[in-house]
């Protein structure tokens, strides 16, 4: 039988397209894996200051801040909801609170809030 009416792919041609294949994801695995942290980040972040202006809306009704951990801020501060696998914790004092937030996936960093010292650090 001969070669001439076959059609098909060589191996040389499989193989390039196999290396090339592993290249991409070899670039596009790290990235996403950044961009992922970066995104969990942002939501501990989110919450972080949607907590603080629930605080600034109670000091505004009751005339105190409040203290609370996770869930319990959720029963504290009225009209705040905090996203899952979200840490956060707030600690009132007689003019100002501060506020850390950090998600469990997350790069690990633990974001501030620091409402006597300006918002975000």
């Amino acid at each position: 039988m001969s070669g001439v009416g076959r059609r098909g792919f060589t191996l040389v041609e499989l193989l390039v397209v196999i290396a090339l294949i592993a290249i991409l994801a070899a670039i596009a695995i790290p990235q996403f894996s950044t961009f992922r942290q970066r995104s969990l980040d942002a939501s501990a972040v989110m919450d972080l200051r949607n907590a603080a202006n629930a605080e600034e809306q109670m000091f505004a009704t009751t005339h105190a801040y409040v203290s609370c951990r996770n869930a319990n801020c959720q029963t504290r501060l009225t009209g705040f909801h905090r996203t899952p696998n979200v840490t956060i914790r707030m600690r009132a004092g007689r003019a100002s609170f501060t506020g850390t937030a950090t998600h469990s996936s997350g790069s690990g960093k633990v974001w501030v809030y620091d409402s006597a010292a300006g918002g975000l650090r």
